[in-house]
């Protein structure tokens, strides 16, 4: 009963198996061995961007962080929600790898609107060489909550950047499963939407380890180059990034992934409603934050199920006391597991 993260989930088979096939003999390192030709070409043609600049690392937090920085100047800010990932999970990187740019926090909860963008980013620059001036808008896409900007969201976000004149960076750490439950293609939620760079994950998804950054407007491509390379983040040992990569994008493996898990969370809210759990947040694509009882909190950690508590302290006096979980599911979850899950919730 493992609901913690989908970091925490196994790697597909077939990406093991691409591994294994790419460990055999000789390549060229830093990214010039055949499969990151393979690589880039696919991407290019699922994003429908044949001049987009592709480029691979191993964590999240270097691709959204050297993306940032290659369109972030260090005098100027980055607008995000309060709950953005950048903000609350990568530990001042984006920060350090901009040399310092700070983070303009735009008012509400894990989804940005356009009115509150437009607002927060109208009282930047507005202190000439004594405040920051106005960089990008970064959005994380599924929120830290659960939640899926929808396409005109999006869309209107972006607008509402390039009316200031800035880019728009994506943090698609769970681009898949947006995507999935979005049910468009990756252009659609991308460039066609205003969006400029994109971090498109693949650790969360049933990789080992390895993310793509995907820059559509090539320019700054030598530059990101750079970044990574100052950044620590060019593998001299590539192929192994390339090959779960190719492994991922063959035969539409990252949207089949994307789809058991965003199942079997709709399997889970279905079944947590039926058992009486409030859901706070989330439930469209593979996270979902539902509130049940203190004491049932309590059966399912001494069963052994592990996720992790959201708001409440699983120790206190009031049994009945509603506490918030944050439950995610991968690829690998079985329905098996969620029943179990489900029966000692209930009691």
């Amino acid at each position: 009963m493992f609901f913690a993260s989908d970091n925490a989930g196994p790697v597909h088979p077939a990406i093991m198996e691409k591994l294994a096939t790419a460990n055999a003999g000789y390549a060229l390192p830093y990214g010039n061995d055949p499969l990151m030709d393979e690589v880039r070409d696919k991407i290019r043609d699922i994003f429908e961007a044949p001049e987009a600049a592709v480029y691979l690392v191993a964590t999240g937090t270097a691709a959204n962080s050297l993306a940032l920085a290659t369109l972030t100047q260090p005098f100027e800010t980055i607008f995000c929600s309060p709950l953005a990932h950048i903000h609350e999970d990568e530990c001042n990187a984006p920060e350090f790898y901009t040399g310092g740019a700070k983070l303009t926090l735009v008012p509400g909860g894990d989804k940005m609107t356009a009115k509150a963008l437009r607002e927060t980013i109208a009282g930047e620059q507005t202190r000439g060489v004594h405040g920051p001036q106005r960089g990008p808008v970064s959005i994380t896409q599924i929120t830290e909550r659960g939640g899926v900007y929808s396409l005109s969201e999006i869309q209107e976000l972006a607008e509402v950047a390039k009316s200031f004149g800035v880019p728009v960076h994506l943090d698609g750490a769970r681009f898949a499963n947006a995507l999935v439950a979005l049910n468009c293609s990756p252009a659609e939620m991308t460039w066609k939407a205003g969006v400029d760079a994109v971090s498109f994950g693949g650790t969360k998804n049933g990789c080992m380890g390895v993310e793509a950054v995907i820059l559509f407007n090539p320019d700054k491509a030598w530059e990101f180059e750079l970044r990574r390379k100052r950044g620590a983040q060019l593998f001299s040992k590539h192929r192994y990034l390339s090959a779960q990569m190719a492994a991922y994008l063959t035969d539409d493996l990252w949207l089949s992934l994307a789809r058991k898990s965003n199942d079997a969370c709709a399997s889970l809210r279905e079944k947590l409603v039926t058992a009486g759990a409030e859901i706070a947040w989330g439930g469209t694509a593979n996270m979902i934050f539902p509130r049940f009882s203190r004491a049932a909190h309590q059966r399912l950690h001494d069963a052994g199920a592990i996720y992790n508590m959201w708001e409440g302290e699983l120790q206190g006096a009031d049994p009945k006391e509603l506490l918030t979980a944050r439950l995610v599911c991968d690829w690998s979850a079985s329905d098996e597991n969620t029943d179990r899950f489900i029966d000692i919730l209930k009691g």
